[in-house]
């Protein structure tokens, strides 16, 4: 009895070493023009702070439409010669692909629309008429844009490639993958909304996380919480994101690529939820709110990997939210 008390004893001292071993690190802080927060289990005694803000800086010279320096600026800019990187590589490879899955729902090339209805870094704030749109919109189409030996080759000079759309949900990849480089097995991060997670929290439960409800008055609730296993999850909506003019005409910032107009669909919020990248989501989510809901129904149809939690209003104005199967 003593043997076997001294054996449980010891077990009990080697669990207890074991559990002072795992820490929980948060990170928090404002990249992108948004928040971000950060929190990951690990035994390791390492907050790797000043890596996370390098690996933030290298995303946003490589994608920031906001920083004249970047790789995306000096090619709106007209710069021909330049190779691009491997981030931007992966960008413009999952553009390319999302762009064709959603029958050119998902754009990038939507900046100078984004622009000029007052959204993008030159915030013009222009009313168009359609003779106005249509001009515009012959300059966009991702497949006007191609990689050739590593050099973006516009069909017009006039094209304005925006990535914004996408790289918050990249921004929260790179992050992830560092972290999982450094043998984190369990984290959730979080940036602007867009999540990534693995494994579990330090409760040993999978990560609950919150969907906000589209209020338009500038209040924030929750719709709905969900528990994300080893997944990627965006959100996207325009009832923050929007303007009325004087003349009490709405624009949002979801430009539709088809029409070029920045009018509002009755979707208000969407949610996509994938065992994906966090930029695939993003995209998706993009692509969605553009769509409006009927159409997004029917691709998640066909789409059983995407989950999607859709908020939107229905014949009668009644908010309605609908969960994919």
């Amino acid at each position: 009895m003593k043997r076997y008390f001294a054996f449980v004893f010891f077990s009990f001292l080697i669990s207890c070493e074991q559990k002072e071993l795992v820490k929980t690190t948060r990170l928090k802080g404002f990249v992108f023009g948004t928040t971000y927060n950060i929190t990951y289990v690990s035994k390791q005694n390492k907050t790797h702070q000043k890596s996370i803000d390098s690996l933030f800086q290298l995303v946003n010279a490589s994608l920031s439409t906001y920083i004249p320096t970047s790789i995306i600026s000096r090619i709106n800019q007209g710069e021909t010669d330049i190779v691009v990187n491997e981030l931007f590589k992966e960008v413009y490879q999952k553009s390319k692909r999302i762009f064709k899955e959603t029958d050119g729902y998902f754009d990038p090339t939507v900046g100078n629309l984004v622009n000029a209805w007052g959204f993008g870094p030159k915030k013009s704030k222009k009313e168009m008429d359609t003779l106005e749109v249509r001009k515009m919109i012959q300059f966009v189409g991702l497949d006007k844009v191609q990689l050739i030996e590593g050099k973006i080759v516009k069909k017009y000079a006039e094209i304005f490639i925006d990535f914004n759309s996408i790289a918050k949900g990249f921004g929260v990849d790179v992050v992830g993958r560092f972290l999982e480089n450094k043998n984190v097995k369990n984290y959730l991060v979080e940036i602007g909304g867009e999540i990534r997670v693995r494994g579990k929290n330090d409760n040993g439960n999978y990560w609950k996380v919150a969907i906000e409800k589209p209020n338009t008055d500038g209040s924030q609730s929750f719709q709905t919480t969900i528990l994300l296993e080893n997944a990627s999850m965006a959100t996207s909506g325009n009832y923050r994101k929007f303007r009325v003019t004087d003349t009490g005409k709405k624009y949002v910032h979801t430009v539709n690529p088809k029409t070029g107009f920045a009018k509002e669909s009755n979707l208000l919020s969407v949610s996509v939820i994938a065992p994906l990248d966090c930029a695939d989501v993003d995209a998706y989510a993009t692509a969605f709110m553009a769509m409006g809901f009927e159409k997004t129904n029917e691709f998640l149809k066909s789409h059983p990997k995407l989950k999607a939690i859709l908020i939107y209003l229905n014949p009668q104005g009644e908010l309605v939210e609908y969960t994919s199967k």
